[in-house]
């Protein structure tokens, strides 16, 4: 059975040198969502990846696949890398539509109450991570992270800014991403080709293709580094198949380039992977198989529950 999202007081953890990188669960997606995204992932094409199963793939070869972002402990700094789906906003995808989560209990119970975020970065402009950018007050939207400043590259932005939008498109951006940028919060940054650094250990990745501005964030510290993949990497088939693609790509061919080169990069490396939709356990390494490669999971640590009273112990009301 797919993992229910994490408890408020059990994020699982990873540490990459000094870094802590805190898994936050929004919500487990749908599955339906699977042939949608990521139509030629069939079941013919999960079966021939095993290892799939069972923590990311069902019996019948439905893909598990789920909402969350990833909340980072840079010595003091507090960065947060996307803001899935977000509460109580209207949305054309059912399954997004008017959600109502316990996400920002989960955050403030690892450790990440709004007020303490310092970065957002937005990987890219897509419903799904950018929801929680704003919260509802009153009749209007505004930044949820109030002393955060929120980075998204300059190309995903001006691709965006000079597009025809659909109606549900536009009113992602009214609600989700005009409010930020009226407050002075958002900041476009230049993503040269080998990437750059947006704070200590902490660097943005071009992998355009499912958008043109579309990056993986690269965490790097005391000789151990991450990625986390954005949406260059859906999911973990991906790695058996990497010229499967989602049905809202940009480019599909620029996007496989993308996947593969970082696919190339990793293999074989202890670098840890860490996938934006990628269902518990979430993380793992590149492994070579044949032409194509697998994930060897690496699960998160989660804080142990906390103890029970002893008989006759009393607490104040």
């Amino acid at each position: 059975m797919p993992s229910s999202p994490n408890t408020p007081d059990s994020a699982p953890t990873w540490a990459v040198g000094d870094l802590r990188v805190h898994r936050i669960d929004e919500v487990a997606l749908p599955p339906q969502t699977g042939p949608w995204l990521l139509p030629d992932a069939t079941p013919d094409a999960v079966r021939l990846a095993p290892w799939l199963h069972p923590d990311f793939a069902g019996p019948e070869g439905a893909l598990r696949l789920a909402s969350h972002s990833f909340a980072i402990d840079a010595d003091g700094l507090r960065i947060l890398v996307d803001t899935g789906i977000g509460n109580g906003k209207t949305r054309a995808n059912p399954a997004w539509h008017q959600l109502d989560t316990d996400y920002l209990g989960r955050l403030t119970a690892a450790g990440f109450p709004p007020e303490s975020i310092d970065l957002v970065v937005l990987t890219h402009l897509h419903t799904d991570h950018v929801g929680w950018n704003t919260r509802a007050d009153g009749g209007t939207w505004v930044p949820t992270f109030p002393n955060a400043r929120y980075l998204t590259a300059r190309a995903e932005w001006d691709h965006w800014a000079h597009a025809d939008l659909d109606e549900p498109r536009a009113q992602m951006f009214r609600d989700s991403v005009h409010p930020v940028r009226e407050a002075g919060l958002l900041d476009l940054i230049d993503v040269p080709d080998a990437g750059t650094e947006v704070a200590p250990g902490i660097s943005l990745l071009p992998t355009p293709g499912h958008t043109p501005g579309q990056v993986a964030v690269q965490l790097r510290s005391r000789g151990r580094s991450a990625v986390i993949t954005g949406d260059c990497i859906h999911h973990p088939v991906q790695l058996r198949h990497p010229g499967i693609t989602s049905c809202v790509d940009t480019d599909p061919a620029r996007a496989v380039r993308s996947r593969r080169t970082l696919l190339d990069a990793l293999a074989g490396t202890d670098t840890l992977l860490l996938g934006s939709h990628f269902p518990a356990p979430t993380a793992g390494l590149v492994t070579p198989e044949g032409t194509a490669y697998r994930l060897t999971p690496v699960p998160g640590t989660t804080p142990p529950p906390p103890s029970a009273p002893e008989p006759g112990d009393h607490y104040a009301n």
